[in-house]
C-alpha cells in the first residue's frame, strides 16, 4: 500500500475529461499513476484558476534545446527530449530527417534504446522515400523510391520501435510499402508528395493513415485538380497532423481541416527542429545549413520552411486564443488523438484513473504553470497554495 507521501491531490482547477470539462475538479495521483481515491491526510495542491489538461503527445519533433533527433548524441537527444518536456510535452517521437540508408539504420539502432527505456515513445522516419517535388528541408541527394526491401531494413533496425514513416505513396513502390507498414503495425504517413487526388485515394485504400503536416510539402488545393488534401481531408480513416504556429498555416487553412476532419481526426504537432527552445541563429538539419530568425526556420539555400521552432504548450494556446476552438477540441488533438494512433492510449492521452499521471498546469491565459510526468514534477507549479489536511 502506498503510503501519504505517494498521494498527490490537485484540486479546484478546471479539468478536461474524455467527458468533458469538470469545474472545480480534482485529480488523484498515487505515485506515477493517476488513482480513484486518495487518504484523507493526502497531500492537496489548491490549482483554482488554472487549467488541468493531459501530458501533450508530440508524433512528429525533429529535436530541441539545441540538439537534434536526427544526429545528436544519446545525451543531447535527451537534453532535446527534457526541453519539450518543460513545455507540457510528457510524449515524444523522435522524427529523423533524411539520411543515407547506413545512417539512418545506425540512428534507429541508437534511438530504440531510448524508447526501449521509456525516454521516447517511437521512431519516426520522415525520409528518404519522398518526392524530389516536394522535397523541403530535405537532401534530394540521398532520396530514394520507397521499395519495400529497404522500407523493412528501416524497420527492422528500429527493433520494434518505428512508430510512423512518411511515404511520397505515388512513387515506384509506395503502395507496397504502405501496405507493408500496415502489416507491421507501423504508420503510413502520406507527406512529401506530389500525388494526385485519385493516387492519394489509393494509397488511403492500401493502408495510410496519416497526412504529414497537411498542406505542407503536398500539391495545393485545387477546383480541377484536388490534389492529396481534398482525399486526406475527405477520408475518415486519415488523421491530419497540423503546425500550429501562425507560420506553417493560415488561420483559415486549420479552420478548414479542424471543420471537415474533425477534432477527432486532426494531430497537433511541432515538427520541432534544434532550435525550439533555443533561440535564432544557425543550425544544421540534417547535411542542409538552416537560419532561424525571428524564430522562423529556413533553409539558408533556397529558402525552404525548415521545420519548426514551436512547443505543444505554443501551439495549445493558439488555438485556444488565436483559433478560438474549443479546449476540449485542442486536448484531443494535442494529447488523445496522437496517443491513440501512437498505440499508447492505454497509459497517456487522458485524465483517467490507471493511466500515467502526465498532466499540465494552465493558467487562464493558457500559460504552463506546471509539468507533471509519471508523478514526478517536471515543472513544479510556484504560488499554489499546498496543504495535508489534519486528521482527528
Amino acid at each position: 500500500m502506498s503510503d501519504q507521501s505517494d498521494h498527490k491531490v490537485l484540486a479546484g482547477a478546471r479539468v478536461v475529461l474524455p467527458t468533458g470539462i469538470v469545474e472545480n475538479g480534482r485529480v488523484i495521483v498515487d505515485g506515477g499513476r493517476i488513482a480513484g481515491a486518495a487518504p484523507e491526510d493526502a497531500e492537496v495542491l489548491d490549482l483554482s484558476g488554472h487549467w488541468l489538461v493531459p501530458g501533450f503527445v508530440d508524433m512528429h519533433n525533429h529535436g530541441g534545446g539545441g540538439a537534434s533527433f536526427t544526429s545528436g548524441t544519446v545525451d543531447e537527444v535527451l537534453k532535446g527530449v527534457h526541453t519539450h518536456r518543460l513545455h507540457g510535452t510528457t510524449t515524444v517521437v523522435a522524427s529523423f530527417v533524411t539520411g543515407d540508408m547506413d545512417f539512418l539504420t545506425a540512428r534507429a539502432g541508437l534511438l530504440s534504446e531510448l524508447a526501449e527505456q521509456g525516454e521516447i515513445a517511437g521512431l519516426h522516419f520522415e525520409g528518404p522515400f519522398i518526392s524530389p517535388c516536394r522535397k523541403g528541408a530535405h537532401d534530394e541527394t540521398l532520396l530514394r523510391d520507397p521499395h519495400p526491401a529497404e522500407v523493412l531494413k528501416l524497420i527492422d533496425a528500429a527493433r520494434g520501435q518505428a512508430k510512423m514513416v512518411t511515404l511520397a505513396t505515388e512513387l515506384p513502390g509506395g503502395l507496397d510499402s504502405v501496405r507493408l507498414l500496415a502489416e507491421h503495425g507501423v504508420i503510413a504517413a502520406i507527406g512529401h508528395t506530389d500525388a494526385s487526388y485519385e493516387q492519394t485515394v489509393q494509397a488511403i485504400d492500401a493502408g495510410a493513415t496519416v497526412a504529414t503536416h497537411l498542406y505542407n510539402a503536398m500539391p495545393g488545393l485545387g477546383h480541377r485538380a484536388p490534389g492529396p488534401i481534398a482525399a486526406l481531408l475527405e477520408d475518415e480513416r486519415i488523421t491530419v497532423e497540423l503546425i500550429n504556429d501562425g507560420t506553417h498555416l493560415h488561420p483559415a487553412a486549420l479552420e478548414l481541416a479542424f471543420h471537415h476532419a474533425g477534432p477527432e481526426r486532426v494531430a497537433l504537432i511541432t515538427d520541432a527542429m534544434d532550435a525550439a527552445g533555443f533561440g535564432d541563429g544557425r543550425y544544421m538539419l540534417g547535411p542542409l545549413e538552416v537560419e532561424v530568425k525571428d524564430s522562423v526556420a529556413r533553409l539558408v539555400e533556397g529558402g525552404s520552411i525548415a521545420g519548426s521552432t514551436l512547443t505543444l504548450d505554443r501551439a495549445f494556446k493558439r488555438a485556444a486564443t488565436v483559433d478560438r476552438l474549443p479546449v476540449e477540441s485542442v486536448v484531443q488533438a494535442i494529447s488523445a488523438n496522437p496517443a491513440r494512433l501512437l498505440g499508447v492510449y492505454d497509459r497517456v492521452g487522458s485524465l483517467e484513473p490507471g493511466k500515467d499521471a502526465d498532466m499540465v498546469v494552465l493558467d487562464a491565459a493558457f500559460d504552463v504553470k506546471g509539468v507533471m510526468r509519471r508523478g514526478e514534477w517536471i515543472v513544479a507549479p510556484q504560488g499554489v497554495p499546498t496543504r495535508v489536511p489534519q486528521t482527528a
